[in-house]
């Protein structure tokens, strides 16, 4: 099990294979600061070869997900000059990289404020829940700047013609559009019905084999972006080291044993 780096804008829980992670900056509606970017790269790469780390649960705290990148730092940066905005954007584009590749099943809890940099961790999460009445946009044309580092993910996400539609009008939308979207999977109610769709999908992840969970996650991105030839002679050779490998034994032996494998209880 790893040892979790010291935090001081996330809070942390593990729990049953899952570890919980909340953006803890309620006072500015979670934006997201350079050092809140920092901790998020270092709990990713700590957990990243952790098998006990079944899936990561990401929210925020005092109802609100993330309103976005954090004023006060793109002030600093301004008085530093320099190089200063480039480093700044480029680091939140670096998280989003790691944690659309994070071996663990990313579940995204949304509520409140999903907004510019908190939209865009919604769109490289491998599952999205969200409450109806959360609030989404791409509110940076509407402040003079660009969506730099999450446009691809968004694009991603939802496709092209949603997404420029989204960002050169910075509409505002809520739960309901953001499922219809594609963006996120569930639009629930209230906070109840919230944390009983979030407990389903985690019963879900675990009736999973996590290395199977991991390479598929990385298959399926890949898939984006590889040849499709190669691709699949690559994928062949990992579904034959599967099918022989201790999770594909177990998973076998416990289907004809009817009854449920190692990783699930």
């Amino acid at each position: 099990m790893a040892e979790l780096p010291n935090t001081q804008t996330l809070l942390l829980e593990r729990a049953e294979g899952v570890l919980h992670v909340t953006l803890n900056r309620p006072d500015s509606r979670n934006a997201m600061s350079l050092a809140m970017v920092g901790e998020l790269r270092a709990l990713l790469a700590a957990v990243r070869d952790d098998p006990s780390v079944r899936a990561i649960v990401l929210r925020g705290a005092g109802g609100h997900f993330c309103a976005g990148g954090d004023i006060k730092d793109m002030a600093a940066a301004r008085a530093a000059a320099g190089d200063a905005y480039r480093t700044l954007n480029r680091a939140f584009g670096s998280l989003l990289e790691e944690a659309q590749h994070t071996p663990q099943v990313l579940v995204a809890v949304l509520q409140g404020a999903v907004l510019g940099g908190g939209f865009g961790l919604a769109c490289v999460s491998d599952i999205a829940i969200c409450q109806q009445d959360a609030k989404f946009g791409l509110p940076e044309t509407s402040l003079g700047v660009i969506p730099a580092q999450i446009a691809p993910f968004v694009v991603g996400r939802i496709g092209l013609t949603q997404t420029r539609r989204l960002a050169l009008t910075a509409a505002r939308f809520d739960g309901a559009e953001a499922a219809r979207l594609g963006l996120v999977h569930f639009s629930e109610a209230d906070e109840e019905a919230l944390h009983a769709r979030l407990q389903q999908v985690l019963e879900q992840v675990r009736n999973c084999a996590p290395q199977a969970n991991a390479q598929t996650k990385a298959l399926l991105l890949a898939a984006q972006s590889e040849a499709l030839g190669p691709l699949l002679d690559r994928a062949a050779e990992q579904f034959a080291a599967a099918v022989s490998g201790a999770e594909g034994g177990e998973g076998t032996l416990a289907f004809m044993q009817k009854r449920t494998p190692n990783w699930a209880q």
